[in-house]
């Protein structure tokens, strides 16, 4: 073994100094590499993390409402500022940006990187190339999670309690159940969304003959409480309370109580909240113990008492007589058909300011003339006398000769009422032709609170009155607005957000005649007023306001408002389709065979927007509209194919 040893140490036949300088140039080419590919990696990595944090901060600025060459500048400098040890000089980015103003698509950044290695003939030599730069490029996508503002506006006219065809059901419970359904599912899909505040909300607008917006909402800044509307006193003459000492006064436009006999309320408004409040009824009439005294009705020639009664003396209680139950008239053209703020209070000169036509006006229904009571000293003895109108519910003041100005007279409203005047149902007196539960405003069906919240608004509806589409889709459209009355949608320049209307009607639009006319109205009191009274400064009706001449101006007739209100959903539907509001009609168990119904749904499918996702099934070319001709069997299934619709603007990634 020693000898072996000392053998291969005395051997020079091998150079090993040589064979290791041969071996050391891959080796040294393989830490150059591993160097490089080192190097490479990192600012790979670091570009990538740049890339994606600068995506993510682009979609909350396009959320937010900045312009594409905002974003495209925002994007830039956030990918630079985030590229720590790379030098931006060796990259590029290209930012692509959805089409869409409103919602979905994909925010896509793509970014370039020249990476320079340290090694160069390592490098050369490794990738097979005479260029000792090496080019990487990735991109980034995120897409955007829209979120959702649904008002829903839903038909609560007295035909929704007819039982739904193909169903044992009244439609208004079918409708009741959909829309339900509707809500839940598009709560359940959204409710795993945690990094998007609200994602899916909810509003509710039941209508009739006109819209509630909620009784709490007399005090808010968009309620015509000065009355300085021109329609405000349309229905009402102030200048009939005209006693030396109790009169009605107007200034700069309002009207006041003027004169020592209003006591303490002298200097106070006069509008039709002021009437709520001033109309009493005696809520008890006692007759004062010792009062009784002896009237003789019939004398004998000598002087002594052939006939008499007894009289008392009473001390009468009083209490309201009313409430603003929360409906509101239809402002005058074009303001019944936008989305146009309220503008039109006084200011501190009591000087109106901004336009009062912008204002909404508290529902009053006037006291038309028919059954009144006159009032004698004991209230048993108060006769009833018959005039003929349709909705008398107060003293006709005996003084007014003809039906009209027993309807405008307004001293007769400060006179109380009989304790034993007949009670007034619901949608009647004051607050005629408001029949429909409140709005609720958007809900976010997200959270278990608002759900439930949406869902009790639901149950409650009920059906009553008479159709007008118009309105309700006015206020189905303020509710998703970011503006007042409601203010609750996001803002309309934010993107990644769709505000959505969907109506459902089963029947034309009507707006009543009448059959004993007494103050000349031509029509029942409801959400236009009366069609027979123009608003001041005009000359014909609100209804027929902004009308074609295929409308005839002074023509009262049932057939003719229906026109008109079909003219007025016409503009709002146009109006509303420009302002980027996603329009969705269903038409229940309307006739193909009837006129009315045929005209109806033409006009709600013509108002509906396009499907961004089906196309028409009777022409490829085209986007499917978002109209539904359903029956009371198939509203459920129709109410899915929404939800479908709504989930397709929501896409989740």
């Amino acid at each position: 073994m020693r000898e072996l040893w000392r053998d291969f140490c005395r051997d020079r036949r091998g150079n090993y100094a040589l064979m290791t300088v041969l071996a050391m140039v891959p080796l040294m080419g393989g830490v150059a590499l591993a160097v490089d590919f080192a190097g490479m990696t990192n600012e790979k990595q670091r570009v990538v993390n740049a890339l994606d944090a600068a995506n993510v901060a682009t979609a909350r600025r396009l959320a937010e409402g900045a312009t594409d060459d905002q974003l495209r500048a925002y994007a830039l400098d956030f990918f630079n500022a985030n590229l720590g040890s790379v030098d931006p000089a060796n990259t590029t980015l290209d930012v692509t940006l959805p089409s869409s103003t409103t919602g979905g698509g994909l925010v896509k950044l793509c970014a370039a990187l020249v990476y320079k290695p340290h090694f160069l003939p390592a490098a050369a030599m490794l990738i097979g190339k005479t260029s000792t730069d090496v080019d990487y490029s990735v991109c980034s996508e995120v897409r955007l999670k829209n979120t959702l503002e649904v008002a829903m506006v839903l038909d609560n006219s007295g035909s929704m309690s007819t039982a739904g065809t193909g169903s044992g059901q009244k439609r208004i419970d079918l409708l009741k159940q959909a829309a339900k359904q509707l809500v839940d599912t598009l709560a359940l899909q959204a409710v795993a969304i945690k990094q998007i505040d609200k994602p899916v909300q909810f509003s509710l607008v039941p209508f009739a003959a006109s819209v509630n917006v909620g009784p709490d909402n007399d005090n808010a800044s968009w309620i015509d409480a000065y009355g300085l509307s021109p329609v405000h006193n349309e229905n009402f003459d102030w200048s009939t309370l005209n006693a030396a000492d109790k009169y009605a006064q107007k200034i700069n436009g309002i009207w006041y109580k003027k004169g020592d006999g209003w006591g303490e309320e002298e200097g106070q408004m006069l509008t039709r909240f002021s009437l709520y409040r001033d109309m009493k009824v005696v809520t008890s009439h006692e007759r004062i113990v010792g009062s009784k005294r002896v009237v003789c009705d019939e004398y004998r020639s000598n002087h002594t008492c052939k006939r008499n009664h007894d009289e008392y003396d009473y001390n009468d209680t009083y209490g309201p007589f009313a409430s603003w139950q929360g409906c509101v008239e239809v402002r005058p053209y074009p303001y019944n058909v936008n989305d146009a703020p309220a503008s039109g209070g006084p200011n501190n000169t009591g000087t109106s300011v901004g336009d009062p036509a912008t204002m909404f006006v508290p529902m009053f229904a006037p006291d038309e003339p028919g059954n009144h009571w006159y009032l004698t000293q004991d209230p048993d003895e108060a006769k009833p006398v018959t005039y003929g109108a349709a909705n008398s519910w107060w003293n006709d003041d005996p003084t007014s000769t003809t039906g009209k100005t027993r309807q405008s007279n307004m001293a007769k409203y400060f006179q109380p009422r009989p304790i034993d005047a007949p009670v007034l149902s619901k949608g009647a007196g004051p607050n005629y032709s408001c029949t429909t539960t409140p709005i609720t405003p958007l809900t976010d069906v997200t959270k278990p609170e608002g759900l439930t919240a949406i869902k009790a608004a639901i149950d409650l509806m009920a059906p009553n009155g008479n159709t007008n589409v118009p309105e309700g889709m006015a206020w189905g459209w303020r509710t998703v607005s970011s503006t007042e009355p409601f203010t609750e949608g996001r803002p309309e320049t934010e993107r990644g957000n769709d505000k959505v209307v969907i109506v459902l009607t089963d029947g034309e639009n009507t707006y009543s005649t009448v059959s004993s006319d007494p103050a000349g109205n031509k029509s029942t009191y409801a959400a236009y007023g009366y069609t027979g009274l123009a608003y001041f400064g005009t000359a014909v009706t609100r209804l027929f306001g902004g009308t074609s001449s295929d409308v005839g101006q002074f023509n009262y007739s049932s057939s003719n408002y229906t026109k008109a209100l079909n003219e007025q959903m016409a503009t709002l539907c146009n109006n509303a389709k420009a302002a980027n509001i996603m329009l969705m009609t269903v038409a229940l168990d309307m006739s193909s065979t009837d006129a009315g119904d045929v005209k109806a749904m033409e006009a709600l499918k013509t108002c509906s927007s396009d499907s961004r996702f089906r196309k028409d099934p009777t022409d490829a070319s085209k986007p499917a509209k978002l109209f539904w001709n359903a029956t009371g069997a198939t509203l459920s299934d129709n109410f899915k194919e929404i939800a479908n619709e709504l989930s397709n603007l929501r896409v989740v990634s």
